[in-house]
């Protein structure tokens, strides 16, 4: 369906200084607010948002309905009782041994991910016995907390949640006098490592009182060692710009490429630095590449729906791309919740018989959200009312706030060991670009991202066959072009066997490819990366579905990196001829080049 444009301007566009007119001016978003709520209403919602201010939007009453469900059950469970007592005796019973026993093995070691005993001081004594006895007591705490029969799995994983944030706080690794490498340095310093601390955490309280970001000498700037692809703003909207980036190659390849990335970060996270830019690699394998880039919500786009992102954002993308290359159908990929929308998109135009599309690539997206990862502990309905009255109190989701959740999800590595090193040992943070590109999130507008929680995560209407768009339900099912689903073996955003749901729900040709790294790192694996692996698997049409474990099991790893693959299989999804590129942008179909990359919405704080 292709989407129709007015001859009028946004009005919103004047909310963005200092930028031109729009290339292909849309008309205003409708404002769907619901009726009027009643005055009662509207006081409970903004004492709620009052509320979670204070909590920064954690909502208590889902953290107690938790506790009570995991303690009334395992009240009613004497069996379990005594088995946390044996546990517990057993746990004091090996502590006890590896005290009095000399070279004895230790009985408790860390996580994998858990990095605040790797000095080797910590196998020292004393410093190994209260090592030792706090990985005791979060080995009961963990069992404890595990599934009791009769409590919701919710409930359980919870508890465990908040039971492993109290405990992180009195890891010994947090206190200077009980922490084995501060005392080191601190002896080897002069206690300069403290001074350096303080200056450090006063820095940091002064920046967040402020509101503003601590200032320090930018080792990555987008522009120039980030987001540097050569290209240009082609199109511009209230909700995105377009960027054509500039070909690299004498000829190109028939069918460009439209990426379209997550809005809850900024785009450039396949643009980073130029020996690791997705995009750049695309180009130079002969792509005419084109990306969104999402502007950064404020207040004044509370209404912009979900809808709103996939009619305003992907199907106006698509229309400005087939203009510029004309009488071509398109490559198309979706990172994260960019692949989510781009999924709802293309079922919508296969409901349409719009056949535009050659191929369609999930980086890390899901479509399913029965497995939606850690973060699914923190959705309930209590939860999300609470969310959505904070949002409609401010217009929008703030980017500290989703910051805040990713970082407990990983509390132990990203806030107590990032606070020892740079409170306690007085070590400034090591500057990455992927460091830099995660410190620089968006806000999301109220409603879209209440109906994205709701209609998604909560309902999981999309493949419950619930997902209606303009007054019909869409279904994966009626998409025809070719899949390419890549998911990586660390996610704990959108886990692997979540993003292999896609192979349950579509009938058309698919590969997916399970590759090593987490939800951003597994992504940026350019050739060449080392310790690099991944699977690759076909699924013809019409083949039984094979579970993800088997999956998993029948294709071996390979070394090297995903991206191969992928251009691999992008030209085996293309035009065998060469073309000359394209022209950047189309003046005269009112496309003008507006900006050169990367634009000016990614610079919206």
């Amino acid at each position: 369906m292709t989407t129709q444009h007015t001859d009028t301007a946004s009005p919103n566009i004047a909310l963005v200084p200092n930028l031109p007119a729009v290339s292909k001016p849309v008309p205003p978003v409708p404002n769907g607010n619901t009726p009027t709520p009643h005055p009662y209403e509207t006081l409970d919602r903004a004492s709620r948002a009052m509320q979670a201010r204070l909590t920064n939007g954690v909502s208590p009453h889902a953290a107690a309905a938790a506790l009570a469900d995991w303690l009334m059950h395992l009240s009613r469970a004497p069996g379990r009782q005594v088995e946390l007592a044996e546990r517990a005796q057993a746990n004091l019973t090996k502590l006890a041994l590896y005290c009095g026993q000399t070279g004895a093995a230790a009985p408790f070691t860390p996580h994998q991910n858990d990095h605040r005993f790797s000095h080797e001081g910590w196998n020292k004594p004393p410093f190994n016995l209260w090592k030792q006895s706090f990985l005791a007591t979060q080995d009961w705490w963990e069992h404890a907390t595990s599934e009791v029969r009769g409590t919701r799995k919710h409930s359980s994983d919870r508890v465990g949640f908040m039971t492993r944030q109290f405990l992180d706080v009195f890891s010994p690794s947090n206190y200077p006098l009980l922490n084995p490498e501060i005392l080191q340095v601190t002896a080897e310093t002069g206690g300069q490592n403290l001074v350096e601390g303080a200056q450090n955490f006063t820095k940091d309280m002064l920046a967040k009182l402020s509101g503003t970001p601590a200032s320090e000498e930018a080792k990555f700037q987008v522009g120039h060692n980030l987001a540097c692809t050569p290209g240009e703003v082609v199109f511009r909207n209230e909700l995105f710009e377009l960027i054509q980036y500039a070909p690299q190659t004498e000829q190109v390849k028939a069918e460009p490429i439209l990426i379209v990335p997550a809005w809850i970060m900024k785009y450039y996270i396949l643009d980073l630095s130029p020996e690791n830019s997705l995009i750049r690699y695309l180009v130079s394998k002969g792509y005419t590449v084109f990306a969104i880039s999402w502007r950064n919500p404020s207040a004044e786009q509370r209404d912009l729906s979900l809808d709103d992102y996939r009619r305003l954002g992907v199907m106006a993308a698509l229309d400005a791309v087939g203009q510029i290359v004309p009488d071509q159908k398109i490559h198309a990929c979706g990172y994260c919740l960019g692949g989510t929308i781009l999924s709802i998109a293309a079922a919508t135009m296969a409901r349409e018989n719009d056949a535009r599309l050659a191929s369609i690539t999930l980086l890390a997206a899901q479509t399913d959200f029965t497995e939606a990862g850690e973060l699914m502990m923190f959705l309930d309905e209590s939860q999300v009312a609470y969310l959505e009255d904070m949002m409609w109190d401010q217009g929008y989701l703030k980017q500290e706030q989703m910051a805040g959740a990713f970082r407990a999800l990983r509390a132990e590595d990203l806030i107590w060991t990032r606070a020892v090193r740079r409170y306690m040992l007085g070590q400034d943070d090591a500057q990455f670009d992927i460091s830099v590109w995660n410190a620089d999130a968006t806000r999301m507008p109220y409603r879209m991202h209440s109906e994205y929680l709701r209609s998604l995560f909560l309902e999981n209407r999309l493949t419950g066959g619930r997902f209606s768009v303009e007054g019909k339900v869409i279904a994966l099912k009626d998409i025809s072009a070719p899949f390419f689903v890549l998911g990586t073996e660390r996610d704990h955003i959108a886990p692997w066997r979540s993003a292999y749901k896609t192979a349950l729900f579509t009938d058309s040709d698919l590969t997916f490819v399970l590759t090593k790294g987490g939800h951003n790192g597994g992504i940026l694996s350019e050739p060449g990366h080392r310790g690099r692996h991944y699977r690759i698997g076909h699924r013809a049409p019409g083949k039984l579905y094979m579970d993800p474990d088997t999956w998993a099991q029948k294709h071996p790893a390979k070394d090297g990196s995903w991206w191969d693959e992928w251009a691999n299989w992008l030209n085996g999804k293309s035009s065998p001829d060469l073309v000359h590129p394209p022209q950047m942008g189309d003046p005269e179909q009112g496309l003008p080049i507006l900006a050169p990359a990367p634009g000016t919405y990614v610079f919206q704080k």
